[in-house]
């Protein structure tokens, strides 16, 4: 695989963790296409556009997550890229750091004409 791509993908995690860390739930929404799918870590319920995507990191946001990658696993196939694998958060809803959350996480990406834009995001809390 071309590193370059593989970088890439990487790097569009870094844009969604800045995102999250914005504390502003329309700036990460905004990384999804239109016609996403989000199946969140902390809610039951899919979510199908950005205005139901905002919804759901507006409660998320409230615990001031910041993640990082512990696995990942980037496969690109022309203008579709997976990157799937584990993620840690530092939840800090009072300002000092008070929780981790580990979860299972794949985004698919879909190379547009405004960038990468994420077409599908899955992230289930680990079994353990």
């Amino acid at each position: 695989m071309n590193m370059t791509n593989q970088n890439t993908i990487l790097l569009l995690f870094d844009q969604w963790n800045s995102a999250l860390l914005s504390g502003n739930a329309n700036n990460v929404a905004a990384l999804y296409a239109p016609d996403a799918i989000l199946l969140p870590t902390v809610s039951n319920k899919v979510r199908h556009n950005h205005s139901e995507m905002a919804d759901y990191f507006a409660h998320f946001l409230k615990s001031r997550p910041s993640g990082k990658i512990i696995e990942a696993n980037v496969r690109v196939f022309g203008d579709i890229a997976i990157n799937s694998g584990i993620y840690e958060f530092a939840l800090s809803p009072t300002g000092n750091p008070e929780s981790t959350i580990q979860a299972r996480f794949t985004f698919v990406y879909r190379k547009t004409e405004d960038g990468w834009k994420i077409v599908e995001h899955h992230s289930s809390k680990m079994p353990e």
